[in-house]
This record gives structure tokens, sequence and C-alpha cells, in this order.
């Protein structure tokens, strides 16, 4: 890496305290999705300490954005900090040991997420003063990923205007670069409305709404023969407590639908629709849909997963004690061994933790298959998608071993690599405007055409 270049990386150096006090907060106060009061604020403490003017969303308490500098580009830094319910783990455990029982914990990383970020924005501001560059840095605190719907809302309430690229990361279990990533995905609720009954007495004055509510589901698993392969349908159902005694006049299915692209997912939505209807006719019952939400694929920008990917393997990935990579094949132990195979031969290893950058010929052929509220970002701007090896091969997210990990030293080091890659890209974006515009005209040339799936 060039002499000039390399300063970005000793700025972010000089911030490797802050990075790893602000992972180790976030990671022992975790907060489930609308609920990150503590995280927020700390987060909104640290931007506005290091220089960064905040601007908050009323109606979106736990979100918020901190700005520094003027002009183009302006560059959309993405940081998330909500945890998930039920994962909560002790870092120093390589057996499912939590914190508190039943507690929420960061089994998908966004307490790196959240200290990478911020690490990387507040480094690419220090940068900008003392070079004297032009250009705006964003830091975007977005709550709610893991109900897919925080940055879906922001875009509904134009939080994202105004941006022309945006940088983002997320923990795994390999260090790569993304083309294309993640499924598109939608939230529907079906309420269904019959009329209550004694189970034996009078069960024919009686009309079901668990009736319904099993019938719409026997509906949708005869579907699932005939939507793409590549779709995901799931599920859980609510008979409202109500006892076997009573013929209930009320029950819920919640379902979450994912596919390649949202025109799919709305296509498959559009039929679950017409199974839930058929199941209330059948059963003389009254059905309420409630779309809630739904978020986007990435849209893929592959001059932009190319300049990432030449910033990533200049930098050298962190390397891990002998006491973390022992603790890591601990964690490793757990899983079934054909996972951890499988993982490695991917990417031609056989270490415990991924200690290279993959190919970018790898890198190209991967595929997310989870989803995020990130893509919707995608969708109004250029982004790009890297991943860090933040626990070992084999591990997934949401799991108590990538709780485990998000809070240990092999967590922390990874958590200042992506920094590090993320602040070395947004520095080729400010002072490679040649460059920058080449990404933004492949994004307009796209015709990318985007309304949020979300109303108040």
């Amino acid at each position: 890496m060039p002499a000039k270049k390399k300063q970005i990386i000793q700025e972010v150096e000089k911030l490797a305290s802050l990075c790893k006090s602000t992972c180790g907060f976030l990671w022992n106060n975790p907060e489930v999705g609308g609920t990150e009061q503590k995280s927020s604020e700390y987060m909104r403490g640290l931007l506005r300490d290091a220089g960064f003017a905040i601007t908050n969303e009323e109606r979106l308490p736990y979100a918020f954005l901190a700005e520094y500098g003027s002009g183009h580009p302006v560059i959309a830094v993405l940081g998330e900090y909500d945890a998930l319910p039920g994962l909560s783990q002790k870092n120093d455990s390589a057996e499912k040991d939590p914190v508190v029982a039943g507690g929420p914990g960061h089994g998908c990383g966004h307490n790196m997420i959240g200290a990478a970020s911020a690490t990387a924005a507040i480094a690419l501001k220090n940068i900008m003063e003392k070079e004297g560059l032009s250009g705006t840095i964003r830091f975007y605190g977005c709550p709610e990923e893991e109900l897919l719907s925080g940055k879906v809302k922001m875009a509904y309430y134009k939080m994202f205007d105004g941006c022309d690229i945006a940088l983002s990361w997320h923990p795994s279990s390999s260090n790569a670069v993304y083309d294309s990533s993640y499924l598109a995905c939608a939230y529907a609720k079906f309420y269904f409305h019959g009329l209550t009954a004694h189970a034996a007495f009078a069960p024919h004055l009686g009309r079901s709404a668990l009736d319904a509510m099993e019938l719409m589901n026997v509906g949708v698993n005869y579907l699932r023969e005939h939507i793409i392969s590549d779709a995901r349908v799931h599920y859980s159902t609510d008979s409202c407590g109500i006892p076997p005694n009573i013929v209930p006049d009320k029950a819920v299915n919640w379902y979450c639908i994912r596919a390649p692209k949202m025109s799919d997912v709305k296509s498959i939505l559009d039929r679950i629709i017409k199974c839930a209807k058929g199941a209330a006719m059948m059963t003389e019952t009254e059905v309420e849909v409630k779309v809630e939400h739904g978020c986007c694929e990435a849209f893929p920008n592959i001059k932009f997963a190319d300049l990432t990917y030449d910033v990533m393997k200049n930098i050298t990935p962190p390397t891990f004690t002998g006491e973390e990579l022992q603790f890591a094949a601990q964690l490793q132990a757990a899983l079934r061994p054909e996972a951890v195979k499988a993982e490695q031969a991917i990417y031609g290893r056989k270490e415990i933790m991924h200690t290279a950058v993959a190919s970018r010929d790898i890198g190209k052929k991967l595929y997310m298959k989870a989803s995020s509220d990130s893509g919707d970002v995608s969708y109004m701007m250029p982004m790009n998608l890297f991943t860090v090896a933040c626990w070992p091969f084999g591990v997934a997210p949401h799991t108590w071993q990538a709780a485990a990990c998000a809070g240990s030293t092999i967590g922390a080091k990874a958590t200042l690599y992506a920094a590090k890659v993320l602040a070395g890209t947004g520095y080729e974006l400010l002072t490679n405007p040649a460059k920058t515009q080449e990404i933004i005209a492949e994004f307009k040339a796209a015709n990318v055409d985007y309304t949020p799936m979300y109303k108040d």
C-alpha cells in the first residue's frame, strides 16, 4: 500500500483502544431491536465527542446520523448495535453458558459492526482534517436490523437523502468481498376472526379461527412445491391463548417470505394471501392481512466491489494467539464436522480461523443467504459489502458460539481489521474522484427503482 494510503490505517490504529472499548460496551449491554436506548446514547456520545454533528429522527428514537465535513462525496458508514433475544453467552466459555438465562446477546456481532463503523468514521474525519480533504462523512446509527426494519424505516423518513455512496460490512467466518448478497424478504400477519362456541355442547354454532389458520398453513405447504427453489417461507402460529374446550374466534399466522429478488417475494406473498382468503372462505371466518414491512436484496455494484477488494487485499488480516486459536477450536468442536469441512473447502483452507483474504473469484461466487435491511440502502445508492472472520470456520451467526467470539479478543481484533478496510475504502472514495464517479455512474446506469416497503 502506498505510503500516503498507509496514513489512514495508522489513524485507525491510533483509535484501537476506542474501537475495543466500544465493541465491549455494546457487547456488555445487549439490547434487542426497538429497545436500543443505552447503545444509541453511547454511540451518539462517542461521535459527538469526536466532533460530529448529530441529527436525530424523533419518530425513530434509537436511530441517528452523525455528520462531519461538507461537499461531495457524501459517504454513509452504516453502523448497527441491536442484539438477539435468547443468545446471552459468556465470552470466556466454550460451552453454552449465558450471562443471563434467556437474556439477549450479540450472536450476530452487531456490537462489532457498530464499533468498527464508528472507528472508521472517526479515522476518516481525522485524516480529512489533517489533509484538508473535502467531502462529507456520515455515520448512521441503525437500530432494528435483526427485525429487518430499521433502515427501511430510516429510508421512509428520508434519513439517507443526500448521500452518494455507502460502506457496509458484516461479521462472518471469512474475509471476503461480495458482489451480490442477501435475500429479499417480507413479513406479514394474518388475523383470523370467527365465532366462539362450546366445543362439546354446540360446536356447530362456532366458526373456528384456528381451523382457518391451519387450513391456510396446509395450503401454503402445498404451495411450496410451486415456488422457486431459492425461496424460503417461514411461519409461526398463535391461537391467542384460547383453551381447547372453546371453538376459538381468534388465531394469528405470522409469515416471513424470502427470495433472491423482491419481485419474487411479492409474487409469493400474493399467493399466500390467496391461501389465507381461501381458508377463511372454507371456514366461514374472516381474515385481516397486515403486511408489516419488507427489505430488498443487495443491489450489486461490481466496480465498488472491485475497489473494496483492492483495499482489503492490501491490509493484513489479524493473527491470533495460541490461546485464542485454542478457544476457537473448542467452539468449533461443538459443531458438526461436515459443516466445518464444507466451509473450509470453499476457501481451500484447513486452519481454524480464516487468516487470508478470499480471492476475488470466490467473492464473485459467494452469496449470503440471509436478509438484511442494508439491502434497501443499496437501492438508494451504491453500497459495498465485505465480511471479516470474527469466528472460526463452521460457526454461523445467530448462535451462542458467535456471541462468545463477538465479546472476545478474537472479535476485538476482527473489529479493528474491519475498521481499517472501511476507512481505507472511504479514503479511496475521498481521494480518487474518478473512481468514485465510475461507481456512482454504474449505479445510475442501472436505473434502480426503489420505494420503502413500510407505512406509518
